[in-house]
């Protein structure tokens, strides 16, 4: 049983836990994370996708909440341009719900908290004459359109492991914390990994365990606290196309909840999300009929086709481990974050609730609080930091499409812009000397490659079918289960040679 000393070793392979990751490795110390599945297998792969300043969090008074997130919005497209992109969004105005006077100033606010500099602002529409009004219910007349940005929730996650690996980091996958105690100013952690264990020893503990803080503080630690999250499940169903063109909506409803209908994946719309209280269920969250049959209701009031139960293709539903503020439903619980800080010796930093947008803000704050324990080599860093594969200008997609197109002609389009809105610059480095399609190796369907797969294996972490088809890309919605069973079948006989070699 070996031991290594480190001096922070995160438990959590979400967005916090991979930021807070980042974020330590960069400043130069050494940084050990544990996760027990995959990265991103449980709340950060199952967001609404969205990098949002939270516009109906104005309405609850979180001004510094939503001016945080949205100032990080254009920080987050200047460092990850090919996995989060603008997006306009449509706020129908119906007259039964909030007067329009009232959006109108809490839009104005939202344009000018945050010193939108690459967004563009608020505008009236005329849904009578304007290309988004043509799905809508003819009652509705009017509606502004705002800025939000879209980010592939799960990539993120990835990317920001990614860069701590290359940062000196070490990234433990399916490898679950089973014990830890604190012996005199360090902590001994014991980690088990699929029956293989191992002693690893920290100067600091972070819990980033997302909906597992709680049981992480009482069962694994042994800690007598009161802090504890609210497990709240958010669901999505994701049905067939039901407008044409590339802009989302933004619905209000009788009940003051709202919820997004967004473009997916070319073919697809998204619509989520719920807030349901979970209680202490920390098994996987899934989404029911009843949470189902309100998103089609909620959405088939505005729209003028309705959406029925043989649309939907596709649900999924995430635990959001929100701080436990007593709030008195799930809707009004706070999403910003709180990090707590116990002990001296060997410190724990806990991290409770936080948004996917404010992530690196979160880790900033992280680092703040463990600074008195450290002397780091550098400050602050990641605000201008391309994450791999993002090193390229905010607004450069389409040079760099044009580019790949050039380099690699054998691309179609389709598969071209889809590389390009996954890897960035670092799609040229997976597809290396190819000149032609069988150059790539296997073809398991909808565009995916064994040189795709393998650059999955052997850069980002990838070991099965379902990491690579619902969290590194969301190729599963064009799978059929037959190509997803050959592709389980194919990456088992590679590791059963050892022919794909995993990071680690």
């Amino acid at each position: 049983m070996s031991e290594t000393m480190f001096d922070i070793f995160v438990i959590g392979g979400g967005v916090n836990g991979c930021g807070i990751a980042r974020d330590a490795s960069g400043r130069g110390l050494r940084v050990g994370l544990a996760e027990m599945n995959d990265l991103a297998s449980a709340t950060s792969s199952a967001s609404t996708k969205l990098f949002h300043g939270g516009l109906r969090y104005l309405e609850y008074y979180k001004f510094r909440l939503v001016r945080e997130a949205l100032i990080e919005r254009e920080v987050l497209l200047r460092n990850m341009p090919h996995i989060s992109w603008p997006m306009r969004f449509v706020l129908p105005l119906h007259k039964d719900m909030r007067p329009s006077w009232l959006i109108r100033l809490g839009l104005f606010m939202y344009d000018h908290l945050g010193g939108r500099k690459i967004l563009p602002p608020t505008a009236t529409l005329d849904l009578t004459k304007d290309e988004a009004g043509k799905p809508l219910k003819p009652f509705l007349k009017k509606a502004f359109e705002y800025s939000d940005c879209w980010v592939q929730d799960s990539r993120l996650v990835v990317l920001n492991a990614v860069d701590a690996r290359a940062r000196g980091a070490e990234i433990l996958t399916r490898t679950k914390v089973i014990a830890a105690k604190r012996r005199g100013d360090h902590w001994e952690v014991e980690l088990d990994a699929g029956g293989e264990y191992r002693m690893v020893r920290t100067k600091v503990l972070v819990n980033a365990a997302g909906p597992w803080v709680a049981h992480i503080l009482h069962d694994t630690l042994k800690l007598d606290t009161r802090e504890g999250v609210r497990l709240v499940r958010g669901s999505h169903i994701v049905v067939k196309k039901h407008f044409p063109h590339d802009r989302a909506y933004f619905f209000q409803g009788s009940d003051d909840r709202i919820i997004f209908a967004i473009p997916y994946e070319g073919e697809f719309t998204l619509i989520g999300t719920t807030d349901h209280d979970q209680g202490d269920d920390l098994s996987k969250p899934e989404c029911t009929v009843e949470e189902a049959d309100y998103l089609r209701s909620f959405a088939s009031e505005y729209f003028d086709t309705p959406i029925n139960p043989e649309d939907i293709v596709w649900t999924y539903s995430g635990t959001r481990p929100l701080y436990d503020d007593h709030a008195s439903s799930a809707t009004e619980a706070t999403r910003d974050y709180v990090l707590s800080l116990n002990g001296d010796g060997a410190p724990l930093l806990s991290v409770f609730g936080g948004k996917i947008t404010t992530y690196r803000k979160l880790a900033e704050a992280a680092m703040k609080k463990m600074e008195p324990h450290f002397k780091y080599s550098n400050g602050d860093w990641t605000a201008k930091a391309a994450l791999p594969g993002g090193d390229f200008p905010h607004d450069g997609v389409p040079q760099l499409l044009a580019s790949l197109q050039a380099s690699y002609p054998f691309l179609t389009p389709k598969t071209a812009q889809r590389l390009i809105r996954t890897y960035g610059t670092d799609a040229a480095k997976m597809l290396g000397e190819a000149k032609a399609t069988k150059d790539l190796g296997e073809d398991f369907g909808a565009g995916l490659t064994g040189a795709e797969v393998r650059w999955l294996c052997e850069h980002e972490f990838a070991v099965t079918a379902e990491d690579i088809l619902w969290r590194r890309t969301k190729l599963g919605l064009h799978f059929t289960p037959k190509q997803a069973e050959q592709l389980e079948s194919w990456l088992a006989a590679q590791n059963g040679h050892e022919s794909i070699k995993k990071v680690s």
